[in-house]
């Protein structure tokens, strides 16, 4: 793997030599979100409940230059502001030409960039991972485990009659922005992928998946859409052996949903659900997202949940409504 990134190293920096510096410097923009939520939750588990207000904030530079042989140079980085925690979540560069594109810095893999789920439009998502900002169980319905920001170096190959491949290398895993992290997991990521348009209908396939720690996880979904309905669904498998540590058991799971626009409005219904060795967990939940302006949508959502553990210690199931407005800009 070493030996192959050496060559495309050197295969860049060819692409790049003897270039006369007439391009322009790279400039800045600024972009990012901001989510703000309220919201209530029921569960057995836990009578009090989490924090009725939620938030999701992050700022967003990004820059690029066109050298004269027209390859792209860029920078992207995005701040994460919440809680007063305010870091780095995202930094890389970026080279994009005739060849594809590659990606060097603190960014998803192939796999997490690539991968489908069921349609689900508001906050909290049935299949999205936010149902544990307002409920307190940890084993939610997930058929997809991307290993997140750590440094590593993507490629995406070009678009061929609507296919494209992608795949990343992370020379050790949890080196998120730190180099003198070396805990020697590597994980290698990646996907394929397909988007096409048939007339009045749309087509979106992926199949992706993730090896560290000699597990592996895999996903494979699909949306249609037409008229002006979205329709999805995906189903993803984990090994126990993948993660930081071993685990326990293995993991499956599956997701389905659709979605509708109407103007403005664009409503969806989802459902997911994930067997987890010693037990297994479904969720489901009504969405609603409505453009009130540029840059400002005021989404809902009606999640409801049951957590069944064998042995009853972590049986869990409640219900719950989440509001807000997501600004973007």
């Amino acid at each position: 793997m070493k030996k192959i990134l050496v060559a495309s190293s050197a295969l860049v920096a060819v692409a790049f030599a003897g270039q006369a510096q007439a391009s322009e410097k790279i400039s800045l923009s600024l972009g990012g979100f901001m989510e703000q939520w309220v919201g209530v939750a029921d569960e057995d588990n836990n009578a009090e409940g989490k924090n009725k207000f939620q938030s999701d904030t992050e700022v967003h530079f990004k820059g690029a230059t066109t050298l004269d042989n027209g390859i792209e140079v860029g920078v992207a980085i995005e701040f994460g502001i919440e809680g007063g925690d305010n870091a780095t979540d995202e930094q890389y560069l970026f080279v994009n030409g005739g060849f594809g594109q590659v990606k060097l810095g603190s960014e998803d893999g192939a796999a997490g960039d690539m991968t489908i789920s069921a349609p689900a439009v508001g906050p909290v998502g049935a299949n999205d991972g936010d149902l544990t900002k307002w409920i307190s169980t940890s084993n939610v319905p997930n058929n997809s485990w991307d290993d997140g920001d750590d440094q590593k170096i993507t490629y995406y190959t070009p678009v061929f009659g609507g296919f494209r491949a992608g795949v990343s290398y992370t020379d050790s895993a949890d080196a998120e922005a730190n180099d003198q992290t070396t805990n020697g997991r590597e994980v290698v990521s990646g996907g394929v992928e397909y988007n096409g348009d048939f007339d009045a209908v749309s087509v979106s396939v992926a199949a992706t998946g993730e090896s560290k720690n000699e597990g592996e996880w895999y996903n494979i979904g699909a949306n249609v859409g037409f008229a002006n309905f979205v329709v999805g669904a995906s189903y993803g498998e984990k090994d126990k052996e993948f993660g930081t540590t071993t685990g326990t058991y293995d993991v499956d799971g599956f997701d389905v949903g659709v979605s509708y626009a109407m103007d403005a409005a664009t409503v969806s219904a989802t459902y997911a659900f994930s067997d987890y060795g010693n037990g297994e967990v479904a969720a489901a939940d009504l969405g609603l997202a409505y453009t009130l302006g540029a840059g400002v949508t005021w989404k809902s959502s009606i999640f409801w949940f049951e957590d069944d553990a064998d042995n009853n210690t972590n049986d869990n199931d409640g219900f719950g409504a989440v509001t807000g407005l997501a600004l973007s800009f």
